[in-house]
């Protein structure tokens, strides 16, 4: 009991002594003032090499950007202790003269660019001049070049702490060997990694050029060992030799055409999705990026095929005029900013959205990389669907018989107009369980088992969740409610796509304060006309001061000052507006999960069938609109394993 009194007394005192102490004084720190002074050299050169030579990876990208430029067909890159003890790089590239070899290793001396025009259209993976110096600063390097007009090689090496230019063998291309980096700013060594860490930067980095260079063959040794080893060949060839672990049985190839804007690659089904954001290439004119605009029209394609939890996997080349992207954006060059942004986005989500959809249930279409997909078939091009206020004007029921095939046959199948599908979808929904009519005879089966339908015939529903069926592969499960909320949505969003956006005008505008950007943004005079296609009229109220005089009438419910921050914010950085798109696909989202079939719900075998029929003919029925997967495949080799037949 003392104890515990004594305890209270010590909290109280403490208590009481933070209340009447003052509050601590932030500590100012001023530099010294002192005199104005050139900086030397070397010490110019250790600063700029922090922007260059973070760690031994940035070495090797500089150096394997070089190689390049000088039209290597051959790199070889050889690793010690993951780059910190020794990294070289050898190229059959042009070589550099005798006379030349103490400018390469000068600060801003490059053969690149000569004017600022030339800037302003650069094609070279280098242009700054700074990156040999910047090695130089911080290692002992070695740089050993031959010409073919050279009689020997030339070596220029700063170990003895002078650059020194002696005569050697060697044949036509450049060796570069850069030795303990870091060994002079030993404060900076202590940041890097450990060996395995270090190495798997310094291999990503290969990975990155090696896929961009395909024509160019690569070889990567660590600890005198060969890690990777990727001959000369074409694009499509390069990347399955390089994701050869990685890279799914169907994998979506994509070629698209936008004006001077070009955009090939691959990407990854949306159900071969990763776990982690570790398969994403993006190149512009063979220079990888990590660019906001890139990005995010990746993401926006894949935004209702994804599982939140999954990462999309792509390795995508863009190829745009030289003057229209701006490399000069950081000493890295993994930044860039393009001239027009809402161009490049729009290509890209298009180009991506399209890949996609062609993935129907049961099928997954590769378009070749030959082939423009623009021409491959639009399953939503062929579907005929009206809407008749869908969302407003209620109907007739209709019986669920009305939109039943009676049989399975996609000749004898017809498509309704959209109000009534999904009217009658909600009537089945409501009606009473009937009894399965009919089961299909075993010749039947037969002939269905060997049809051209991916995912077969029915033949049970199992606990009113799944449908099990049967297809020439094996056994399919469906998830009907996943695959059902699939098909109702992409025929709500085929619908709503036909027709422009109404407007909702307010009785009362509303006003809020708006930043400098957002005002500026505003003021363009091609975002009004955007604005009003997508139902949104806004304008200037005032000073610092935006007026909101209508929505878009489908979202009338939204946040509408939230709602116009995000579109002008949109539009500033990507020069058009995808909120809205997104939050009506949330919408129709909503309507399509209510409105598809329910758990529990029995089904005849002829509305199993109609189901399946209408996943084949649905464009991204792979996955349900959160990503989750509607149907999967048990092989006959699968199911034989199960129960260890022929073992």
């Amino acid at each position: 009991m003392r104890q515990r009194g004594f305890d209270k007394q010590v909290k109280m005192y403490a208590f009481l002594f933070i209340l009447s102490s003052e509050p601590p004084i932030m500590k100012i720190r001023l530099a010294p003032q002192r005199d104005i002074l050139q900086l030397p050299d070397p010490l110019i050169s250790q600063i700029a090499a922090g922007e260059v030579v973070e760690r031994p990876a940035s070495v090797v990208k500089e150096l394997l950007e070089n190689a390049l430029d000088a039209g290597a067909t051959e790199i070889t890159l050889r690793l010690l202790d993951g780059g910190k003890t020794l990294i070289e790089i050898a190229d059959n590239g042009c070589g550099i003269h005798a006379a030349q070899l103490p400018l390469a290793v000068t600060r801003h001396a490059t053969s690149k660019i000569r004017s600022l025009d030339e800037l302003e259209h650069v094609e070279s993976m280098g242009f700054r001049g700074e990156a040999l110096a910047s090695i130089a600063s911080v290692s002992q390097m070695r740089l050993t070049s031959k010409t073919d007009v050279d009689a020997h090689a030339s070596s220029i090496d700063n170990h003895a702490g002078a650059w020194q230019i002696t005569a050697t063998a060697g044949t036509v291309g450049t060796r570069i060997e850069v030795a303990d980096v870091y060994f002079n700013t030993p404060a900076r060594r202590k940041f890097l990694k450990t060996e395995a860490t270090e190495f798997a930067h310094c291999s990503e980095v290969f990975t990155r050029m090696a896929l961009a260079n395909p024509h160019c063959t690569f070889k990567l040794f660590h600890q005198n060992k060969v890690s990777a080893h990727y001959p000369a060949t074409d694009w499509k060839n390069r990347i399955s030799d390089v994701l050869t672990n990685t890279l799914p049985e169907h994998c979506i190839w994509v070629n698209e055409t936008s004006g001077e804007f070009n955009l090939t690659g691959m990407i990854f089904p949306a159900d071969a999705a990763r776990a982690r954001a570790d398969t994403q290439y993006a190149y512009v004119n063979q220079r990888y990026v990590r660019d906001k605009v890139v990005s995010h029209a990746i993401r926006a394609s894949y935004a209702d095929v994804l599982h939140h939890q999954r990462h999309p996997a792509y390795v995508l080349f863009l190829d745009v005029p030289a003057s229209s992207v701006d490399v000069n954006v950081h000493p890295a060059k993994t930044e860039v900013r393009f001239r027009d942004s809402g161009a490049v986005h729009q290509l890209i989500s298009h180009s991506l959205k399209k890949a996609l959809a062609q993935t129907a249930s049961g099928r997954v279409v590769s378009i070749n990389p030959e082939q423009n997909p623009a021409t491959a078939p639009s399953v939503s091009a062929r579907t005929d669907l009206t809407v008749d206020k869908v969302l407003d004007v209620p109907q007739p029921p209709i019986p669920p018989s009305a939109h039943i095939a009676p049989t399975t046959f996609p000749s004898q199948q017809r498509t309704l107009p959209l109000a009534q599908n999904v009217r009658s979808y909600l009537d089945l929904l409501r009606a009473e369980p009937q009894p399965e009519r009919f089961a299909p005879p075993a010749e039947s089966v037969k002939n269905d088992v060997s049809s051209e339908h991916p995912l077969g015939f029915a033949l049970a529903q199992i606990h009113g969740v799944y449908i099990l069926a049967q297809n020439a592969q094996g056994a399919v499960l469906v998830d009907m409610h996943a695959a059902h909320e699939r098909i109702v949505y992409e025929r709500l969003k085929v619908a709503l796509d036909t027709q422009s956006l109404a407007k909702q005008d307010l009785l009362i505008p509303l006003a809020f304060s708006a930043n400098a950007l957002e005002l500026a943004t505003l003021s363009e005079p091609e975002v009004s006309a955007v604005l009003n296609q997508i139902g949104l009229n806004l304008s200037t109220l005032g000073i610092g001061e935006i007026a909101i005089r209508s929505v878009p009438a489908l979202i009338k419910q939204a946040d509408a000052i939230a709602l116009a921050r995000a579109v002008l914010a949109d539009i500033a950085q990507l020069g058009a507006s995808h909120v809205l798109t997104e939050k009506r696909n949330e919408l129709l989202g909503t309507l399509a999960c209510h409105g598809a079939v329910r758990a529990n719900r029995q089904l005849t075998l002829p509305e199993m069938n109609q189901l399946l029929r209408d996943m084949e003919a649905t464009e991204r029925a792979n996955q349900c609109n959160h990503g989750r997967p509607t149907w999967i495949q048990l092989s006959m080799k699968e199911l034989d394993a199960l129960f260890m037949r022929g073992q």
